[in-house]
């Protein structure tokens, strides 16, 4: 919930190579206060079977720009999720299982609007945008 001093964040993982929520996708929040200022982990969470996060730690006021890590190596090692992968012409990758181990997406925000990042998904790609 966001007040007229904070902002407020949230998001979800779509795997379009399988055309389903990611679940079990480890997700960091940091924020800061100013281009100039140092980042702050506020905790992170996992998505759900649903692929959406929603217990992401609220915002500190002051909050200018927000980041999102998400470890997208681990989910794509495991197999139940490589699936597509074979069905797909590209090559595998060897290491990871993902050509993109993490995903960092760096956003600004501003106070009292709410700002929905959801994560589009695929071993080889991935894209972003600010939702609803």
């Amino acid at each position: 919930m966001s007040t007229a001093t904070t902002a407020s964040v949230s998001t979800h993982i779509l795997d379009t190579s399988i055309g389903r929520p990611a679940e079990g996708v480890a997700i960091t929040l940091t924020a800061r206060s100013g281009a100039d200022a140092q980042w702050l982990t506020l905790g992170g969470s996992k998505t759900d079977a649903d692929g959406r996060c929603k217990d992401l730690p609220a915002l500190p006021e002051g909050t200018t720009h927000v980041r999102l890590d998400f470890e997208t190596e681990t989910y794509f090692a495991d197999k139940s999720k490589t699936e597509a992968e074979a069905q797909q012409d590209a090559p595998r990758v060897r290491d990871s299982g993902a050509f993109f181990p993490e995903v960092a997406i760096t956003f600004a925000v501003v106070p009292g609007e709410h700002f929905h990042v959801p994560l589009l998904l695929n071993p080889f790609g991935y894209s972003v945008y600010r939702g609803s």
